[in-house]
């Protein structure tokens, strides 16, 4: 059994500065940003971002993985005060973290270290938030008996993904969709 050595401190830093600046020029680039800006807006050195990540794949991975449990993260934290409104801000900011990842997605399912849907998707993470959030918001009668967490996830996606870099329509469009789910 390999054991994989924990990093240190100033490694951690390193790393998580790199994906921080990976998530930014990817919202702003598209997958393709150049490694050597993201390095540079990390304040590290190439040599560095190699270490931490091997492929400009294994970076995205990194990206798409932090930003999906960053999500999950504040789905799990909302109080439950406002069902309605908890659930529409969190498919919102779903929505709108689909639409500025252009191509993310798209690039980690393709080419020689491409992963399978199901190796990249993070979809039962998400499920599992937005499960507690529809059962919340059902519970107080604040949407149609009928509506699923899967038809949700798939809303949301089908909305990003024909809004793909225009997070501002994105937005616009969710929120007249879920006008449509209330009772």
């Amino acid at each position: 059994m390999d054991r994989v050595k924990p990093l240190r401190a100033d490694g951690r830093r390193n790393r998580e500065r790199i994906v921080a600046a990976a998530a930014e020029l990817v919202g702003r680039d598209g997958a393709q940003a150049s490694l050597e800006e993201i390095a540079r807006r990390a304040g590290v050195g190439s040599a560095t971002l190699h270490r931490h990540f091997p492929s400009r794949h294994a970076l995205l991975e990194a990206v798409f993985r932090d930003g999906v449990a960053q999500l999950c993260a504040r789905a799990a934290a909302q109080p439950g005060e406002d069902p309605a409104a908890e659930l529409a801000a969190w498919l919102e900011e779903v929505t709108v973290y689909t639409a500025n990842n252009r191509g993310l997605a798209a690039v980690l399912l393709t080419g020689p270290d491409g992963l399978s849907a199901e190796e990249l998707c993070c979809t039962d993470m998400l499920l599992d938030v937005l499960n507690v959030l529809v059962a919340r918001a059902s519970s107080a009668g604040a949407i149609h008996a009928g509506t699923t967490t899967k038809d949700l996830m798939m809303l949301a996606n089908a909305i990003a993904v024909a809004n793909e870099d225009d997070p501002l329509t994105a937005r616009r469009v969710l929120r007249l969709a879920l006008t449509g789910i209330r009772p």
